[in-house]
């Protein structure tokens, strides 16, 4: 499911104009991505958590050249599965 899918079957389900579902999933999504970047934790219940994980910079290689470089550390988002969830796919 994509995010217009998303928006279609949240319409569909609430009796909606397009519209109006597309700014409440705009918003829903808006709100995570700025507790993210702010460093909260986004966690929903029966479905799973989302946090920023913090790498450490490290020496790698170009694969196509052998030379060594540096590679910066980093922050990117992670998505930890609940377990109801887990549960629920798994059967």
């Amino acid at each position: 499911m994509n995010k217009s899918q998303l928006i279609e079957a949240l319409a569909k389900a609430e009796n909606l104009a397009l519209k109006k579902a597309e700014e409440i999933v705009n918003t829903v999504f808006g709100d995570m991505e700025t507790a993210l970047i702010d460093g909260q934790r986004v966690e929903i219940r029966g479905f799973g958590s989302f946090k920023i994980k913090h790498y450490q910079g490290y020496k790698g290689r170009n694969p196509k050249t052998g030379e060594v470089i540096n590679v910066a550390e980093k922050k990117l988002p992670f998505f930890k599965v609940g377990k109801e969830l887990k549960e629920r796919v798994d059967m």
